[in-house]
């Protein structure tokens, strides 16, 4: 792999914002969302059970829908492509089973040798829902491929905007998730801001360096 210069990362860091209007004229290239998607299926999660489906909505109709569902927020209409980030309630045993027999098939590996591992996953979600805690750990996961699908946008020229201003439950009917035991965490914009957008002028507002990273 050859990697991109440092100045690079951050250029596209400074470039990205929540775009407030997208351009609904313009869409994403297929090869551009083809990455994109890529990127969301590489997203690294706790133990590797990504406990995660992703919605991609591009039909006009439904965004619309998802819209009014977002209080009437524009981005969901407007943009290229609407990312629904849906995470597995109750992650059990199955899941894990599920995990284990794609580690086999991808690996090479076999089913013997992933006992311990098995037996570890298994544990530490039991020990989770005890605790009244696993739907949350799950939960929290999903915020990782967020911003990793917002970073790799970035530095594609891609521009996203990330809301939790959104109905789960009304995108979870319009998504037809009931039974599915997946359920809508969070959502993500993604296309082209229009030119006349007064957010992409405004200057970034962050605590300086020394005030957030400590060196030890």
């Amino acid at each position: 792999m050859q990697p991109i210069a440092p100045a690079t990362l951050l250029d596209a860091l400074l470039w990205r914002y929540a775009t407030q209007k997208f351009d609904p004229a313009k869409k994403i290239p297929a090869e551009t969302w083809a990455a994109l998607e890529s990127a969301l299926v590489l997203t690294p999660s706790s133990i590797g059970l990504q406990p995660w489906k992703f919605f991609v909505v591009t039909d006009p109709a439904v965004k619309i829908q998802l819209g009014s569902a977002a209080w009437n927020q524009r981005q969901p209409v407007d943009c290229s492509h609407f990312v629904v980030f849906t995470v597995r309630r109750d992650l059990g045993a199955d899941h894990v089973e599920r995990h284990v027999q794609r580690m086999i098939e991808v690996r090479g590996v076999t089913a013997d040798s992933l006992g311990k591992f098995r037996q570890m996953a298994v544990g530490n979600l039991d020990q989770a829902r005890a605790k009244g805690e696993l739907d949350t750990w799950q939960a929290h996961q999903i915020y990782i491929a967020l911003g990793n699908f917002m970073t790799a946008a970035a530095v594609l020229g891609v521009d996203t905007c990330p809301m939790e201003g959104i109905s789960a439950a009304k995108f979870d009917e319009i998504l037809g998730l009931a039974g599915t035991g997946y359920a809508t965490q969070v959502a993500c914009a993604a296309g082209y801001r229009v030119a006349t957008d007064p957010a992409a002028e405004r200057k970034k507002v962050r605590f300086k360096a020394e005030d957030v990273i400590g060196r030890i």
